[in-house]
């Protein structure tokens, strides 16, 4: 099958020093590229870093986090800015905004958020867009904007409702580890909904481990797969076509050739 994981931390203290097996791993599995986000600068340097080493396989996302925007130190913005011109910087993110832990008053987040969506015109590149008990006031912030740029909900927990307003604003939904979990019928049901054209699939490693793992860390791209057959048989296809539509959006979304 031909998988392609978008969204993956191996630019986190849990790879430091295996990043090469699991890389591999993940090509004997059948991936064909890993998008490797960034959660503040150092991070977002070592994604470039990732990228460097593994060209044409990992790509790199770059941003701050909105969990990490109240411990960005000044002028981290615009250094993370100019690592969009790096060779294989392909996402402006992860960004957004997050109401479930109170790290970062909103407002900052929100200001930051605006930065992400700036740079994302800026430069040609779609946002990756985190979401924790913030659908909402993802939706609201992005319809005050009159351009919105491509870009994905990533590790979508949201309802139908919230999905048909993101999709409505041309965003691609992602499915995590969450939507295989035996308490989350509903998710599925959201998942089977959301149009062939418009849906991805991600691991965000090194967290969030599929069914049958679950609770098994860290989480790796190669996992993807299993998240990749239970939205198969959600959404009654095989697992080799959705691969094929998983990837081909992938690969279209982060414009790899």
């Amino acid at each position: 099958m031909r998988l392609f994981d978008t969204h993956a931390h191996l630019n986190s203290e849990h790879f430091a020093e295996q990043v090469d097996e699991v890389v591999d791993r993940a090509k004997k599995a059948g991936l064909e590229g890993v998008i490797v986000i960034g959660v503040d600068y150092e991070t977002s340097i070592r994604a470039c870093d990732l990228a460097a080493e593994y060209p044409g396989f990992l790509y790199a996302a770059i941003g701050i986090q909105p969990n990490s925007v109240g411990e960005a130190k000044e002028g981290d913005f615009d250094r993370v800015s100019q690592l969009a011109a790096y060779p294989g910087v392909r996402a402006i993110g992860e960004t957004g905004l997050d109401c479930y832990w109170d790290d970062t008053p909103l407002e900052m987040q929100r200001v930051f958020f605006d930065q992400h969506i700036d740079l994302c015109h800026q430069t040609g590149l779609p946002m990756v867009v985190h979401m924790r008990d913030s659908g909402d006031e993802i939706v609201e912030q992005l319809k005050a904007h009159d351009l919105i740029p491509a870009g994905v909900m990533h590790s979508f927990t949201g309802d139908l409702r919230l999905a048909d307003h993101c999709l409505e604003l041309g965003l691609h939904i992602s499915f995590a580890g969450m939507v295989t979990f035996k308490n989350n019928p509903a998710l599925r049901e959201v998942a089977k909904m959301i149009p062939n054209d418009r849906i991805l699939i991600e691991t965000d490693s090194p967290y969030l481990s599929p069914e049958p793992l679950r609770g098994r860390r860290p989480n790796e791209p190669e996992r993807v797969v299993h998240i990749l057959q239970c939205l198969a048989e959600v959404r009654e296809t095989t697992p080799e076509e959705l691969a094929k539509i998983t990837t081909e959006n992938a690969k279209r979304l982060f414009q790899l050739p």
